[in-house]
């Protein structure tokens, strides 16, 4: 079996990627022979369009409910196979993988597509894809398109298999607003010398980031739909008061307390001089470091380093009495920045396993003690933790969760995070829209805002505007703020225009996109009869647009005298 052709062509307009992968093969051999196809592909991407050709005949992919979906082929596929297609690979990676047999002598060609809205994170957009054809390929490329109406700030490549033959392979051209990154290794430059097998084997990433010039940030405008990009920079941080909640139970023991203890000393050397902090650990018991917070002088600094690099992991996991401790320090701190942000910072390995155990009585308790008042982020060490748990639970206290992996590079991962959540610069954002002239308004109030990200609010405007007027009202650590912009909707109109490449309809894609997010999101957190209606609303977009969501179900048809169809799931993080 032979790869003799694969096709990356991935077009990223105003941060809307769209990443189509073409795979030909052909069966040399004198015997039918199974050809799979292999993709890995971001976590936040939704597979849009799959389709296989087997000797010009196409076979495409359709999307349905999930349920339906299921029942449908339950009966007619084995039980275990039917939802093996995608599974999840890594922190950021999902793998798509489809085997179909193929008559000696016989071609087929499998075309994947998937779309994502790149995420700014410290200042700037990833795009990541990841190459590992397994084998060498005679026709072999990656095509990277970006075009950013409000100009390329800077643009950079990295790879975790480039040698210095494979550089020779990349090309790119940029100007103001676009560029084009092309990756073309000939069957010699993708060669080991050593051993004759295929350098190829990684991640290709591209990074960049976009100009901001327009205080109010930047609107842009497709055929009714529009996209509102946010993102200020070179404010003052607003201090912050902290409380890291620690788990050191017994099964924290090792190496996970070891690199524990190595990001929390680099992340209070991160501490700014105006924030405050403290820190709670817990097992069965709940122990303070201080009973209030301290300001993070070098001396308070020095000291909780001192402390920190005691700890040590034993005993049972009491989540709730530890994170009902971090409230009352947060609620009774006295002389508090009347211009701050308090935020809980949790980091546990398992479930609770003492004082209260069941998980939504702690959900429920932990939401009334914050009260709306403070961020509560939780981090899951491992795979032991119930992910789902601690998801609602920072979801519905204005924060989010991410899992660390249990990897060389926790520490680092530790620190990453903290990074994103270091530097708040406004609170209480609030993105106004004229109501009577737009329309399915994706989230537009926001709690709090990092720097180095960005805020995105995408709606539907009425066919008679010709002004789009916004106004966003905002608190900084020095003022509040009310910024204006109008954006005139023929002129934004006219700026995708003449760009042949484009997709038309990409933001009304991304409109999509981003509403079936949000809506997932609020369900996680949600009672169970608004929940259902989420769901269903996120169901039905997913369907009108194509898209693979953990609410539907991609079916690969196959040519008949093989097995029968199989299914497509989108994994979740929580498993």
């Amino acid at each position: 079996i032979e790869i003799y052709s694969l096709r990356v062509d991935c077009r990223v307009t105003s941060r809307f990627a769209h990443t189509v992968i073409t795979s030909k093969i052909v069966n040399r051999a004198n015997d039918s022979n199974e050809a799979t196809f292999e993709v890995e592909l971001p976590k936040t991407a939704f597979i849009s369009n799959f389709s296989m050709s087997i000797d010009g005949r196409v076979y495409p992919g359709i999307i349905k409910e999930k349920a339906s979906a299921q029942q449908q082929y339950d009966a007619a596929v084995s039980q275990g196979q039917s939802a093996g297609l995608v599974k999840i690979t890594g922190r950021k990676l999902e793998q798509f993988q489809v085997s179909v047999s193929v008559a000696a002598g016989s071609k087929v060609t499998f075309e994947l597509t998937y779309e994502e809205l790149l995420k700014r994170q410290l200042g700037k957009y990833e795009l990541l894809l990841k190459v590992r054809p397994k084998q060498l390929v005679q026709h072999f490329q990656i095509d990277v398109h970006i075009f950013e109406p409000q100009g390329i700030r800077f643009l950079e490549t990295d790879s975790t298999f480039l040698t210095n033959e494979l550089t020779e392979a990349l090309t790119k051209v940029q100007n103001e607003t676009k560029a084009h990154i092309v990756f073309k290794p000939t069957v010699d430059q993708q060669k080991n010398p050593d051993v004759g097998e295929t350098l190829l084997n990684g991640d290709f990433i591209v990074r960049y980031d976009v100009e901001r010039e327009a205080t109010a940030g930047d609107i842009q405008i497709v055929n009714g739909y529009f996209v509102h990009y946010f993102a200020p920079h070179e404010m003052p941080v607003f201090p912050k008061n902290v409380v890291f909640v620690i788990d050191r139970s017994g099964s924290m023991a090792g190496r996970k307390i070891e690199q524990t203890r190595d990001a929390l000393l680099k992340i209070l050397h991160d501490l700014r001089a105006e924030d405050r902090f403290s820190f709670i650990t817990f097992n069965s018991k709940v122990s303070e470091w201080r009973s209030s917070l301290l300001e993070a002088t070098a001396e308070n600094v020095a000291s909780a380093a001192a402390f920190v690099q005691t700890l040590s992991a034993s005993g049972g996991t009491d989540i709730h009495r530890a994170l009902l401790r971090a409230v009352d320090t947060l609620r009774e701190a006295e002389g508090l920045p009347e211009r701050s942000v308090s935020m809980i910072i949790l980091l546990t390995d398992g479930q609770p396993t003492s004082g209260e155990t069941k998980v939504e009585v702690i959900q429920e308790t932990i939401r009334k003690a914050i009260g709306g008042k403070f961020a509560l982020f939780c981090l899951g060490f491992g795979f032991d933790v119930s992910y789902r748990f601690l998801e609602k639970m920072a979801l519905s206290n204005g924060g989010l969760a991410r899992r660390i992996y249990e990897n060389a590079d926790a520490a680092l991962q530790l620190q990453g995070f903290y990074q994103e959540v270091a530097t708040p610069i406004l609170m209480q954002i609030e993105m106004h829209y004229p109501e009577n002239a737009v329309e399915g308004l994706t989230e537009n109030n926001f709690k709090l805002f990092f720097e180095g990200s960005e805020i995105v609010v995408s709606g539907k405007i009425s066919n008679e505007l010709d002004l789009l007027p916004v106004e966003i009202k905002a608190r900084s650590h020095t003022s509040d703020l009310t910024l204006k912009e109008e954006a005139n909707v023929k002129e934004k109109e006219q700026v995708f225009r003449s760009q042949s490449y484009i997709f038309g309809n990409f933001i009304e894609r991304l409109w999509a996109y981003l509403t079936i997010q949000q809506l997932l999101e609020k369900s996680i957190s949600a009672r169970a009869a608004q929940q259902k209606a989420l769901e269903t609303r996120a169901l039905e977009l997913s369907l009108q647009y194509g898209f693979v969501t953990p609410l539907t179900s991609l079916v690969v048809t196959k040519p008949a005298e093989q097995p029968q169809a199989e299914l497509a799931n989108k994994p979740s993080e929580a498993g």
